[in-house]
């Protein structure tokens, strides 16, 4: 599948989409136009059966994603904010309910809406440069695409009030400490990094994987009574698979299973 954006390169590398956010003149920021080009290749990249799993990075040497566009945010007030703030939060949310699993390698600052872009991805791993944070209370205003839900869960209540609050920038193993980060690399090996975790995934049930995305997902937002019910169907809707057969095939057998992954 060709993929054709202006906001975004994508590039299909043992069926990863390496997914290259497109501004580097403006540090990757978040407008409009890049979001509904988001929208657009979340789409595609779910329905390219060569891509089982997506990185999300950066253009240039400075940024992942350094925030949102200040012109932009310039010209919201009162009435119209919570529509773009709706509107952000949609998309990422289609980002964090993709079934593919993704990836954040964030190569540089990643600040603001990139910060909470990143905490929409299923994992992230940053360069040693990387600078993390949410700087929004500088501007006087607050997270709109919910940093404010999404990092509590990550780092924990008291360590996302001190992001927040102070909106300090943190280095990359700082990040990692508070769990925030999966891993901190040298920029060198970042996409290495990402397609070594992908090449794991890809060892093993491909529906397994997806079930459990969805547990995860869904589980995070029920109590745990209807987390676990959720888990015990996902459970038995995995035995109806062949992928399920032949890993425990396999087990009893003594050899490696041979799944085919999507």
């Amino acid at each position: 599948m060709a993929y054709e954006y202006e906001n975004f390169l994508v590039e299909v590398r043992d069926h990863v989409a390496i997914t290259t956010f497109n501004r580097p003149k403006a540090l990757n920021a978040l407008n409009a136009a890049l979001v509904a080009d988001l929208d657009k290749l979340v789409d595609e990249l779910m329905a390219d059966d060569d891509v089982w799993g997506v990185i999300f990075t950066g253009s240039g040497d400075k940024a992942f994603v350094a925030g949102a566009d200040i012109t932009e945010l310039a010209e919201l007030n009162a009435i119209n904010a919570p529509k773009y703030a709706r509107e952000l939060q949609r998309v990422f949310l289609k980002v964090e309910e993709m079934t593919k699993p993704t990836i954040a390698a964030i190569n540089g600052f990643c600040l603001g809406g990139g910060c909470e872009f990143a905490m929409s991805c299923h994992m992230r791993v940053a360069s040693k440069k990387a600078l993390i944070g949410q700087p929004e209370v500088h501007l006087g205003i607050i997270p709109g695409a919910m940093g404010t839900i999404r990092l509590p869960r990550l780092v924990g209540k008291g360590n996302a009030i001190e992001i927040i609050l102070t909106g300090s920038f943190f280095k990359a193993k700082h990040a990692l400490k508070m769990g925030l980060l999966n891993y901190v690399v040298d920029p060198e090996e970042l996409i290495d990094k990402c397609m070594e975790i992908f090449q794991a995934i890809f060892k093993n049930g491909g529906l397994a994987c997806r079930f459990a995305l969805e547990s995860i997902h869904h589980g995070l937002t029920m109590t745990p009574r209807e987390g676990g019910n959720l888990e015990a169907d996902l459970f038995g809707l995995a035995y109806a698979t062949e992928d399920a057969r032949e890993g425990l095939a396999a087990f009893v057998e003594k050899r490696d299973p041979e799944f085919h992954y999507k």
